[in-house]
């Protein structure tokens, strides 16, 4: 498992600059529309500083952190879901990844082109939440055209969720037709699982990234304000990145220069880190590791997974076959020094099928296939 976002957002907002500074991938920045046409992809380490620690007391051979995928998407424009600018392809992209961050202009700047002419958040956010809307709704249509035939199939499991998901549906279209996300319907989880091949735009987590300028660092500027107003209203996250700085950032070469810089500037911590933490946080996303002398890991999971679920990140037969995990917690390891003496101590434990997982476990399965 790992955490995917699309950054999403209109033209000229800074998507590709913060993409560049988080990933250090080149994707092209330009002062026009759509320079960006085919999503470009970047993989990063997840920076955790648990690893470095755990790796000092194990000494293995290699550290493999978590990663995160970010997809720098196209800019979106009034019209998209209907074939405007570069069209729908884009929206096709948005469904494959399970977080949205979607990048907002927060700053002034004559010298950068708003698409719209002037710099309104407010408004910027509604045409892009408008149109990730309709494009849901055509596929809720759809699926509402075909769905009385699913109904009354031969197959009882696929009338049975046919017949689920018919009030799902109209009440997706009627809220998608008024331009509203799916999410305002609070959809309880049986309902989203009976729609969930649909791949709703409008059901994904939307972090919100307000791309300011140096002056907005310290303090909230007011075009911050009103998005964290916004964002409150739909129980959204927030967080400010300075596009322009961080890719200064990324440009130096080592870590101690981007420390002092950072410090200069008044940035406490990185756009990458920000990111993946409100991205981990709003997922519901936690971390466990395996640790031996072959290789010390990071493993994705879902905060409240069981033992084996949280094997089978590791592969589907670590689930499958899975007997028992012995586990101790990562504070346990740094209090005491050394595996030998958590052990000793007695805060090695042997769990079953029925242990809840908890973030910076230790963990090694034991399993039969």
């Amino acid at each position: 498992m790992g955490l995917n976002c699309g950054i999403v957002g209109l033209p000229n907002v800074g998507k590709s600059t913060i993409f560049n500074a988080i990933t250090a991938a080149p994707a092209e920045a330009a002062n026009y529309p759509f320079c960006t046409i085919e999503p470009n992809i970047g993989v990063v380490n997840v920076n955790d500083s648990r690893m470095p620690e755990i790796a000092k007391i194990i000494g293995p051979k290699k550290v493999i952190p978590a990663i995160v995928e970010f997809v720098d998407i196209a800019g979106l424009v009034k019209g998209a879901s209907k074939g405007e600018g570069l069209g729908n392809q884009f929206l096709g992209h948005i469904r494959s990844v399970n977080a949205i961050i979607h990048v907002v202009r927060c700053f002034d700047d004559a010298d950068i082109v708003h698409v719209s002419g002037s710099i309104n958040p407010i408004e910027d956010i509604e045409i892009i939440n408008l149109e990730l809307a309709l494009a849901d709704l055509e596929s809720v249509d759809k699926r509402l055209y075909n769905n009385g035939k699913l109904m009354k199939s031969q197959d009882k499991k696929v009338a049975s969720r046919a017949k689920i998901a018919q009030p799902v549906l109209e009440r997706l279209q009627v809220c998608l037709t008024d331009g509203l996300s799916a999410k305002t319907l609070g959809l309880s989880a049986e309902e989203e699982e009976s729609v969930d091949d649909l791949h709703l735009i409008t059901l994904k987590a939307v972090l919100y990234a307000c791309n300011i300028d140096e002056d907005g660092i310290t303090d909230d500027n007011e075009y911050v304000k009103l998005v964290r107003d916004f964002a409150a209203k739909e129980h959204a996250e927030v967080i400010k990145v300075c596009g322009k700085l961080e890719s200064e950032i990324s440009t130096l070469d080592s870590d101690e220069d981007k420390k002092d810089f950072m410090e200069t500037a008044g940035i406490e911590e990185s756009s990458l880190d920000l990111l993946t933490h409100a991205a981990y946080n709003m997922l519901g996303f936690r971390t466990y590791f395996t640790a031996g002398v072959q290789e010390v890991r990071a493993w994705t999971f879902h905060e409240g997974a069981k033992a084996p679920e949280a094997a089978g990140v590791i592969h589907t037969d670590f689930e499958r076959g899975f007997i028992k995990a012995e586990v101790f917690h990562y504070d346990d390891l740094i209090s005491f020094g050394t595996e030998s003496k958590v052990k000793e101590n007695g805060k090695l434990r042997i769990e079953g099928k029925e242990y809840t997982v908890k973030d910076g476990d230790i963990m090694h399965f034991r399993f039969n296939v």
